[in-house]
């Protein structure tokens, strides 16, 4: 949950996170789970450190069929510039081709250059047609 308020914290979008720990728990490690995750580790002073993760789920496309959806891909501001992003990403894309994904898919915030910058490396497709809607069921 640190790292999910890390990330919005970094978006402008502090207020937005409303799940709480024990939804997200039960969400990713109950009976039925629904996304999946790579977890960088490191020890630092003998103590565990989590730089960074990258959760993902399945999502379904009636032209492509499955692809993976990348939600959210973090890695703390101490740790940003050490390659962990890049460790990440490159699980994904492993674990995409290993589930016979045909692709992945995510979202980046126009206004985040160096996520922008980061995905460049990895694609230079970027679709600005589509308009981002939601419903909130609360």
């Amino acid at each position: 949950m640190e790292l999910i308020r890390e990330l919005a914290k970094y978006e402008k979008a502090s207020e937005e996170v409303t799940v709480s720990l024990a939804h997200f728990e039960e969400a990713g490690f109950g009976p039925q789970p629904v996304w999946k995750a790579f977890v960088a580790c490191t020890r630092v002073n003998g103590q565990e450190v989590i730089p960074g993760f990258a959760l993902y789920y399945t999502r379904y496309s009636t032209w492509k069929g499955c692809r993976m959806y990348l939600e959210d891909i973090i890695v703390t501001e101490e740790w940003r510039g050490k390659g962990i992003g890049n460790l990440l990403f490159d699980q994904l894309i492993v674990e995409a081709k290993e589930k016979h994904f045909n692709g992945i898919v995510f979202q980046v915030l126009e206004w985040n250059t160096p996520a922008i910058n980061f995905y460049k490396k990895y694609t230079n497709k970027f679709d600005p047609e589509w308009i981002n809607v939601s419903i909130e069921l609360q």
